[in-house]
């Protein structure tokens, strides 16, 4: 028996751990000094009320014998597909119901979709990254190569012709940086990808923050796109569904290579590998789309963009460098004093108790940067501001 040794290439994940381990030696010597954590990605505010109301509405038709469900289709019910259908519509995308699969998160597909790609092709990824885009490659054993994206680029590079791929990862707008591409520029990634035969996996779960109609929430708006890309998304940053886990992933019938259609492919993985999302979840998901659900949650993503505007005001008055904000909820910012990451964090730790990501943990082109986030509540963002104010 042999295990797979690709995994004991895998760098340890210390990145939180050692957040954790910080804070917990910070709260012992400073008890009673409330924290302020501004660093990870997940949601605050509660469920949309038509969500709860469709769960509540779900949960009883399963105690009921003909509403009572069972196995349900793998890649999703006809009600949910058909919902996600209509929401392209608006952004003047076409998709057919049978080109999306309904997933329990986009972070499940990236890496699972890796299975209808052989093992011998190479994989561009930039930096700083997800680190979900470079594990999941080197636990299969694939060749990973790295896209610098950093300050002078505003942390969206472009197609280097020199390099030659055969899947590339983009996400916009992007974790962590914050940073969103212009249909021009994700055009020049679509043209790239043509050129070479490659597929894009785009990461779309932060659309739902993009505020301009100039800048793309798909990359199906860009033409050509359905025969190159990929595109995963997810409720958990749209609904708040961390903790309810739902998500889809968008396969065009027309991206075929060696012939073969990807969409085939990935449908047969599903119905094999994937028992599929709850019922109960994919209603909830439906709702979201309702007239009352986009409403809803818009004011919860408001919510957020306000947070993040908070943030953004405070680094523009203090003269700091930084990406996101605007159409994101992370801010992606210089630290100050040519500080190192984890510097940085200390730094914020002992002198105002307030918890950002190093940058440094996504990558070599994070070294100097942070990341704080606009999930907290309003109390706290602003506290947390203006304990960041009297530093600076």
């Amino acid at each position: 028996m042999n295990i797979n040794s690709n995994y004991l290439n895998l760098q340890d994940s210390y990145l939180f751990s050692t957040i954790a381990k910080k804070v917990v030696e910070f709260t012992q010597k400073n008890p009673g000094k409330k924290l302020i954590k501004m660093g990870i990605g997940d949601v605050t505010l509660p469920l949309a009320p038509v969500v709860v109301d469709a769960i509540k509405k779900a949960a009883d038709e399963m105690g009921v014998q003909s509403s009572f469900k069972g196995y349900g289709p793998e890649q999703g019910y006809a009600f949910l597909r058909d919902a996600i259908k209509k929401y392209y519509q608006r952004k003047d995308v076409q998709l057919e119901s049978d080109e999306i699969f309904i997933s329990d998160g986009a972070k499940s597909d990236l890496g699972n979709i890796l299975d209808i790609f052989g093992l011998d092709n190479t994989v561009l990824i930039p930096d700083p990254v997800y680190p979900v885009y470079v594990d999941t490659n080197i636990m299969a054993g694939r060749k990973v190569l790295f896209i610098d994206a950093n300050e002078s680029n505003g942390f969206l590079p472009l197609p280097d012709e020199t390099i030659k791929c055969d899947i590339i990862y983009i996400c916009s707008p992007n974790n962590p940086t914050g940073a969103v591409y212009s249909k021009s520029d994700l055009k020049k990634w679509v043209d790239y990808a043509l050129k070479n035969d490659a597929v894009i996996l785009f990461d779309a779960a932060y659309e739902c923050f993009i505020k301009s109609e100039e800048l793309p929430n798909s990359i199906y708006e860009i033409d050509g796109a359905k025969d190159c890309a990929i595109e995963f998304c997810s409720f958990s940053k749209t609904a708040g569904f961390t903790g309810t886990r739902c998500g889809y992933t968008v396969v065009p019938k027309s991206l075929k290579r060696q012939d073969t259609m990807l969409n085939k492919l990935w449908l047969r993985r599903q119905t094999t590998k994937f028992n599929g999302v709850p019922y109960i979840v994919q209603r909830a998901a439906e709702a979201v789309f309702s007239q009352e659900g986009q409403i809803q949650i818009k004011n919860n993503l408001q919510y957020y963009s306000e947070n993040a505007k908070i943030i953004s005001d405070t680094m523009d008055k203090k003269g700091i460098w930084y990406t996101g904000g605007k159409h994101s909820p992370y801010i992606w910012l210089k630290c100050p004093n040519n500080m190192k990451s984890w510097e940085f964090f200390d730094f914020l730790l002992n002198n105002i108790a307030v918890v950002g990501t190093p940058g440094a943990g996504f990558g070599k082109n994070g070294e100097g940067y942070f990341r704080l986030t606009s999930f907290g509540n309003r109390e706290n963002t602003l506290e947390a501001m203006n304990r960041f104010s009297s530093l600076f």
